[in-house]
């Protein structure tokens, strides 16, 4: 798969722009600023591709990015942004629930973290929805690099071991600023092809 050879598809705000056109598809999902869009930038090897914002609640369109005529990935937009209207939330929460739905081309889901912050409460909901719709995930533990090495293994070890992930389930700590972990975000990527 050419990692040169990608293009936004469309940035979707209403489910009637929902790709189902075949091509299977790894979904971005975490909470405002968390990132998702530094995630993508690093797995693509590009700077600014996905645009990354200082400014949390920014992205309320659900992006598509054609990697090779092969797959999408898929951003979310951040969850859990409290200055959102109830009329923005809702609509938020709408468009996320119309592209889980029937999406059979759904290959994954990877769920990031802010490891220094753990698992909110908003995670732990979007963990719960995810284990019983049965949608498989990878955590990636973001903001790795912000921590010590022991603080860092003491957070991983305490999310990996918690009871709101399925046990087994893949988290790779990553850093946006080092890249550390994108190389194994990708091998998971392509073993849930």
């Amino acid at each position: 798969m050419n990692k040169n050879n990608v293009s936004l598809t469309i940035s979707a705000g209403f489910s009637e722009q929902l790709i189902r056109d075949g091509l299977y598809q790894i979904a971005f999902s975490g909470r405002s600023n968390v990132g998702k869009s530094s995630l993508i930038n690093k797995l693509l090897n590009r700077k600014n591709f996905a645009r990354v914002s200082g400014m949390p609640g920014k992205t309320i369109t659900i992006n598509y990015y054609n990697i090779d005529g092969k797959i999408y990935f898929v951003d979310l937009p951040g969850y859990g942004y409290a200055q959102r209207s109830n009329e923005e939330q809702l609509k938020w929460s709408n468009l996320v629930e119309a592209y889980f739905e029937e999406n059979d081309k759904l290959k994954a889901v990877i769920q990031l973290i802010d490891i220094k912050v753990g698992a909110t409460k908003d995670d732990i909901n979007m963990f719960t929805w995810m284990n019983y719709h049965d949608i498989p995930y990878i955590v990636a533990a973001t903001k790795s690099d912000k921590l010590t090495k022991a603080i860092l293994k003491i957070n991983l070890d305490e999310l990996r071991n918690s009871d709101i992930i399925r046990p087994g389930t893949k988290v790779i700590p990553f850093s946006s600023l080092t890249g550390e972990g994108s190389g194994n975000v990708w091998s998971e990527i392509l073993n849930n092809l």
